[in-house]
């Protein structure tokens, strides 16, 4: 088997692996479209933080869909884990790249990044074709 051959089968194995991968690629997605859309309609980015937190959560909510599905079973638990590892790369950065410190309302983003997550798992592992 050629390397070529080998690289198009390569796969995320673990579940909350490749749901992290998938949130972070729609995430990375949603921020290139919201960039383009400021630029193009010359707003501000201080009215865009409503934006921000769409983005993050359809993020969330396609993490946990994807490791609910490929899980097959314990969609919550899976979705969950994702959302909530997500929650902490994300203040993990801005904890480093902006010095932003902890506070009760990034513990109320965790559970709630918890349960978008969860939620998406669920229904990924729901969509399971048998």
């Amino acid at each position: 088997m050629s390397s070529f051959q080998r690289v198009g089968q390569w796969k995320l194995s673990h579940p909350i692996l490749a749901g992290l991968c998938n949130a972070f690629v729609w995430l990375g997605l949603g921020a290139l479209a919201l960039s383009v859309l400021l630029v193009a309609s010359s707003s501000s980015e201080e009215g865009a933080s409503t934006y921000v937190y769409l983005i993050h959560g359809f993020a969330l909510i396609v993490g946990g869909w994807s490791a609910g599905k490929r899980s097959g079973k314990k969609g919550w638990y899976y979705g969950g884990m994702t959302g909530l590892f997500y929650m902490i790369l994300v203040l993990m950065i801005g904890f480093l790249a902006m010095d932003a410190g902890l506070d009760w309302n990034k513990a109320l983003y965790m559970l709630l990044s918890f349960a978008a997550g969860g939620l998406g798992g669920v229904v990924g592992v729901n969509m399971k074709k048998e």
